[in-house]
């Protein structure tokens, strides 16, 4: 599904190079379950917006499915994402003044296929019930708790029936339980057929993963499978 090939990402200023990424090569395949970790500042979420196409690699290829990244403009890379990706963030980006309906629903408005309002409905009602949130959907994000809050960025990101679901750093700002939770909605997921890519600092939620990748100051240290089932650690 997902090949990145020597990615090298690079950020500059007039005095100063920072090279955030070397050589990175990682494929990911559908139904795969991949965690992302390492110490802090070593690339992780800078890997995690390349693969989102929320930004680009300074060098390297890249292909999701057919449609090779590197040709694309930022257009039609907005575009492939909408299609393609589901983004889940620490900080769950969800607007307090719309409904817990109008926050899922809102990645469809920018859709080139347009859905009736029967079909938006119909999914939106959904994803909500696949994260237990359904008796919330005209709430504001406000009124729910921390937990609660990321699970409608969950059934958002789920709402446009991406590819792929990227998840950076889902508990950070989650207490322990609200954590674990949001971390077994994930596992179900995956479970489900969900294909999953989560960068985490928390080595309990990395080791959830069948295959963990190990970064350390923007170099690859290696792929790890799992021993254990993901229905065994969650």
């Amino acid at each position: 599904m997902i090949v990145l090939k020597n990615i090298n990402k690079v950020f500059e200023t007039e005095e100063l190079q920072t090279h955030a990424l070397r050589n990175i090569s990682l494929e990911i395949a559908k139904g795969d379950f991949i965690s992302i970790s390492g110490p802090s500042g070593c690339g992780k979420s800078t890997l995690l917006s390349i693969i989102g196409l929320i930004d680009q690699a300074t060098s390297g290829s890249y292909t999701i499915g057919a449609h090779d990244v590197t040709t694309l403009t930022l257009d039609q890379a907005a575009e492939l994402r909408n299609e393609h990706i589901g983004f889940v963030f620490q900080a769950f980006n969800l607007i307090d003044e719309i409904s817990v309906f109008d926050n899922v629903a809102l990645p469809l408005k920018y859709r080139s296929e347009k859905l009736s309002k029967v079909e938006v409905k119909q999914r939106v009602e959904s994803c909500l019930q696949k994260v237990g949130l359904s008796h919330r959907v005209q709430h504001k994000p406000n009124q729910l708790s921390g937990g609660q809050q990321q699970r409608v960025a969950i059934a958002r990101a789920l709402v446009t029936e991406p590819s792929i679901l990227l998840v950076d750093e889902p508990t950070g700002n989650l207490d322990s339980k609200s954590g674990d939770q949001v971390m077994q909605l994930i596992a179900e997921l995956h479970q489900q057929g969900t294909t999953v890519c989560m960068v985490t600092h928390d080595p309990r939620y990395a080791d959830m993963a069948p295959r963990q990748v190990k970064l350390f100051d923007g170099e690859l240290l290696g792929t790890v499978a799992s021993a254990q089932p993901v229905s065994q650690r969650a």
